[in-house]
């Protein structure tokens, strides 16, 4: 079957808004020539381009298995944009930020999830565990649960921690087979009840080609480890370690259903 990669709309940064203090990579609200705001990720920030390459696949492999989603769209910041802006850092992080960034649409009125006050039904909690599982994300925690709640709907957000594996690429064979370990500290892994019925579901979904057609959009710009050949070769790296991760599930459900264990 073949997928039609996702079509990601691309806009340009008209205001910045104000930043969002959380974390080290100092995101912010801007709003963009389609009148707009969206939360602005920098390819300036900290992890550089890597961590857009991890919010990318992981927000529109989470939106392909019908999770709730902020709409992604590319952003250009024109080299002119930062030059009245008066806080030093934030006007490093715009100058080296120059080209092409990553935006979620800003969710107005959205509240951060928190677990003692939303209860979540152990299937979408075992969804989620599950998701995260595969993508190794480490930040969906009880202390960051990257999680809004919107007009009564749970809504997944910032998946930048995500496939940590490209900050070391060397060895991303024998690293797709690795339990993922941390999954111990997810916020909803003692709800997640029916991990493996998930397991079954979302492997049906995340075939081959979609996998192919989601690494497809990775712009070229974002794609700058030097061990690489070609942008091309690169992308074939993300699209095999997650395929290689799915074809040997089984390695971090059995994990996530050990750690749960320790809970219950």
């Amino acid at each position: 079957m073949n997928y039609t990669p996702p079509q990601l709309r691309t806009v340009n940064v008209t205001r910045y808004v104000t930043p969002l203090r959380e974390g080290g990579s100092l995101p912010a609200i801007a709003e963009a020539d389609d009148g707009f705001l969206y939360v602005l990720k920098f390819r300036g920030a900290g992890q550089g381009p890597k961590a857009l390459i991890a919010e990318l696949i992981g927000g529109e492999i989470a939106r392909e298995l019908g999770f709730k989603m902020p709409e992604l769209v590319f952003v250009n910041l024109d080299e002119a944009f930062g030059r009245t802006e008066a806080d030093e850092e934030i006007q490093d992080l715009l100058k080296f930020s120059v080209g092409l960034n990553l935006a979620l649409h800003y969710l107005q009125g959205a509240i951060t999830f928190d677990p003692t006050v939303t209860v979540v039904e152990p299937k979408l909690a075992s969804q989620i565990v599950w998701l995260d599982a595969l993508l190794t994300n480490v930040d969906r925690t009880a202390r960051n649960t990257n999680m809004l709640m919107w007009h009564k709907e749970l809504w997944l957000i910032d998946h930048g921690a995500a496939l940590y594996f490209h900050h070391s690429m060397d060895n991303w064979e024998e690293q797709a087979l690795r339990p993922f370990v941390q999954i111990k500290d997810h916020v909803l892994l003692r709800k997640a009840t029916e991990i493996e019925q998930v397991d079954e579901e979302f492997k049906a979904i995340l075939t081959p080609g979609l996998i192919d057609a989601i690494v497809s959009i990775i712009p070229d710009a974002w794609l700058v480890d030097r061990s690489f050949e070609t942008e091309d070769e690169q992308r074939q790296v993300y699209a095999q370690f997650l395929n290689k991760r799915l074809a040997n599930s089984g390695i971090f459900l059995k994990e996530a259903q050990h750690a749960r264990s320790q809970l219950i």
